[in-house]
């Protein structure tokens, strides 16, 4: 990989590379734009395969939260660690502390909170060197648990979606099949049940299907038997790349929106949604809940305004459907729109105010 050409290509401000012997830290903190604030992203720990996996996962998520946060509202930038190391073997404390100096040298820049194979008590031990941190125990005034918040954004976003399909939003009586029944799929489920849906679904994980089955009368599936379902509503909460040629050659649902990340195995296949008509809620708006959930730390958490935040994910699909509508292209390509705009606004801002301060110097 040629780092500068691809940096240039994609338009990242910064890639910072910190090791620590002995603790044996080597770490990857990507800050891809900051035009609307600092940089916002998890901290993700991984055994890959070769420092340049590690290298192009950390640009490829730090650009993915560039455009979540803008898409969500936030008045931030988008940034991403990677940690290279197998999270159940090679944590140490030294490690983390090292970390979260690596961040205080950044002054802002970048503030992490935890992500795939990182823990609130790796958090805390970051914050010990930093306070650019989100995402620590609640005895630190933070927000806990994002998982229900999530859960609870993404129960409003399906709303949205259905009322794009449906020109009603009520979920009651509709057929919502789930896949994935982990933290954030199962209180999904509870918004779901709640509203009088019915609810079909699977996991690897037999014990959470039986909860689900018990808890809300769930139909249970085998795993492989989820994409053909008869549904309304195709909920995928679980991997990654699952709307892909196979799945589409059986998906019966109208509606494709649901918690998991990267939903979507290539652009094409969000192509191949819109030319069938199925309406597709793009994940990083529908499952961004928890980030914003996280940001609010910022402030000093206050629930209640977070969760008045979540809120606006109904508002934030729709708008996406709308510019789908507009410009007559698939949802996937108006979500990122949607997000571009706004950083183009802020960034020309930000441009006029500096273009008027010139002038007011200049005839001094």
């Amino acid at each position: 990989m040629e780092l500068f050409t691809y940096m240039e290509k994609y338009d990242y401000e910064q890639l910072v590379f910190c090791q620590d012997k002995n603790s044996g830290l080597k770490a990857i903190i990507a800050i891809h734009d900051t035009t609307l604030g600092p940089a916002l992203g998890g901290t993700r720990m991984w055994t890959y395969d070769s420092e340049e996996d590690a290298i192009e996962d950390a640009l490829r998520l730090a650009k993915g939260m560039t455009y979540k946060n803008a898409a969500a509202g936030l008045n931030l930038g988008g940034g991403k660690t990677v940690i290279i190391g197998d999270p159940l073997k090679d944590k140490n404390e030294e490690m983390f502390r090292a970390f979260g100096r690596y961040i205080q040298g950044l002054a802002g820049r970048y503030i992490t909170a935890e992500d795939v194979g990182t823990t609130v008590k790796d958090m805390d031990i970051i914050h010990e060197e930093t306070d650019y941190v989100n995402g620590i125990s609640p005895a630190f005034g933070s927000s806990g648990n994002p998982s229900p918040v999530t859960a609870y954004g993404v129960y409003r976003g399906i709303k949205a979606a259905a009322m794009e399909a449906y020109g009603d939003d009520s979920l009651e009586g509709k057929t919502i099949a789930v896949q994935g029944v982990g933290n954030v799929a199962f209180t999904l489920c509870r918004h779901l049940h709640e509203e009088g849906a019915k609810l079909i679904v699977t996991d690897i994980n037999k014990a959470a299907v039986q909860r689900a089955v018990e808890e809300f009368g769930a139909q249970a599936v085998e795993p492989n038997e989820i994409y053909g379902v008869q549904c309304d509503i195709f909920a995928p909460c679980a991997l990654g790349g699952i709307i892909n040629d196979d799945t589409l050659e059986v998906l019966k649902a109208s509606v494709v929106a649901g918690a998991a990340n990267n939903q979507l195995k290539e652009t094409r296949h969000g192509d191949t949604l819109h030319e069938r008509g199925i309406v597709y809620a793009p994940d990083y708006v529908i499952n961004a809940g928890g980030v914003i959930n996280v940001a609010d730390e910022l402030y000093g958490y206050n629930r209640e305004r977070a969760m008045q935040n979540v809120e606006k994910i109904y508002d934030n699909v729709a708008k996406v459907f709308e510019i789908a509508s507009r410009d007559g292209v698939p949802s996937y390509v108006a979500a990122d729109r949607m997000a571009e705009e706004r950083i183009e606004r802020m960034a020309k801002s930000r441009r006029q105010f500096l273009q008027q301060g010139h002038h007011i110097l200049s005839r001094k």
